[in-house]
């Protein structure tokens, strides 16, 4: 090719940044990518922000926050899951050994799974560098997202929710700006406690989501688990301790599960 390549650029490089490494790359997709490694002086620690958010994770609502904001969930594989059964069909139908029709066919699915990774990447960048550029200290639930797909019903949803994504680049914003990340233990039961006055409730089935505690509060499940996940990060960032009360879980031998999720997903 004696012509120049059309290059679309993610984002400028830092003024007069000298790259260490270039790295090419072509994903599944026959997409090509350049990565350079550069040292970003733009990246330093943030002003003290003085706020804090409890974030809970979930299906119906992707995040639900302690101030009491809720997250749409994108359910981006949900939207393009036509599309891909349609490819994936096509795929089917070629006969192995099939060479260039194969190849086009095995491409075409590739580029429906890009679009729906690239789609949700771009989603989670842009919710984890609003809520560490807001907040100064960020709780979240230590979840077993790996145990969790082993739920049949569930799997689907929750790998395209991407929890796991969602906690790895808010913790390396959270290094980059100066902020801090506390992960509450999983066993907590954020969902039960009532946010004002302490009390556990005996059962949460999964279908309440609103409830009324003795003392007369109301809650939105979420809410409620996501202040409690907000009051027991601080605790620990205060006084450095654990937080694992009433693991009940562990004694009756059950697998870990979120309690927050739904009982099917569409």
């Amino acid at each position: 090719m004696d012509q120049p390549l059309d290059i679309v650029w993610s984002r400028p490089l830092p003024e007069g940044a000298l790259p260490s490494t270039v790295t090419v790359s072509q994903d599944a997709a026959g997409r090509w990518f350049v990565s350079l490694l550069v040292e970003d002086p733009a990246v330093q620690p943030l002003p003290a922000a003085g706020s804090a958010v409890g974030i809970d994770a979930g299906l119906d609502h992707l995040l639900t926050l302690s101030t009491g904001e809720k997250i749409a969930n994108p359910r981006h594989e949900r939207r393009d899951r036509a599309r891909l059964a349609r490819a994936q069909r096509d795929l089917a139908r070629k006969a192995r050994g099939d060479g260039a029709n194969r190849s086009k066919a095995r491409r075409k699915v590739a580029k429906v799974y890009a679009r729906i990774a690239d789609r949700r990447r771009d989603h989670l960048h842009k919710l984890t560098t609003r809520l560490v550029r807001e907040n100064q200290t960020l709780v979240i639930e230590d979840l077993a997202v790996r145990n969790m797909l082993s739920n049949g019903k569930l799997s689907r949803a929750i790998s395209d929710a991407a929890w796991s994504g969602f906690r790895s680049m808010l913790e390396y914003k959270a290094a980059w700006y100066g902020r801090e990340v506390i992960a509450v233990d999983r066993w907590f039961p954020s969902s039960k406690l009532c946010s004002v006055c302490g009390t556990m409730q005996k059962r949460m089935p999964l279908g309440v989501r609103t409830w009324t505690c003795d003392c007369g509060a109301t809650h939105d499940r979420d809410v409620n688990a996501a202040k409690n996940l907000l009051a027991a990060g601080l605790a620990v960032s205060a006084c450095g301790a654990g937080v694992r009360p009433q693991r009940e879980s562990s004694r009756t031998g059950q697998s870990v599960t979120k309690q927050e999720a739904p009982r099917r997903e569409p």
